[in-house]
């Protein structure tokens, strides 16, 4: 198999779950939500869905616990627009990359501020 075949797939997942999370899914404990990245696995059998959250911790902990609970939900609509043999198991993980970039700006800030002093 192709390597490219599981990053093409999961470019795939990921445009196609973004569309079903935005236009789909109506949970109240859903926060607003960006699908940062899909990593497939090389048999395709598991897609690990990278998301970002905005908010506090605690609404980060609500909105992937409503995906889990759509996952099901989620597969079903995805196996529909995706056609895949098998269409991959979802498992949901919490994207920080947004935060740590945020806190290297903010340490690289304070020091050119305190290098101005």
């Amino acid at each position: 198999m192709a390597q490219w075949r599981p990053e093409s797939i999961g470019k795939t997942i990921q445009e196609n779950l973004s569309e079903i999370i935005r236009l789909r899914i109506r949970d109240p404990h859903l926060g607003y939500v960006t699908v940062t990245g899909v990593r497939v696995t090389k048999d395709l059998k598991v897609a690990t869905v990278f998301v970002s959250v905005m908010g506090a911790s605690s609404e980060k902990e609500e909105t992937l616990a409503a995906l889990k609970r759509a996952t099901s939900f989620l597969r079903r609509e995805l196996s529909a627009r995706v056609h895949l043999r098998h269409t991959p198991e979802l498992v949901f993980a919490y994207d920080d990359t947004m935060e740590k970039g945020a806190r290297i700006d903010k340490i690289l800030e304070d020091l050119r501020s305190s290098g101005d002093s």
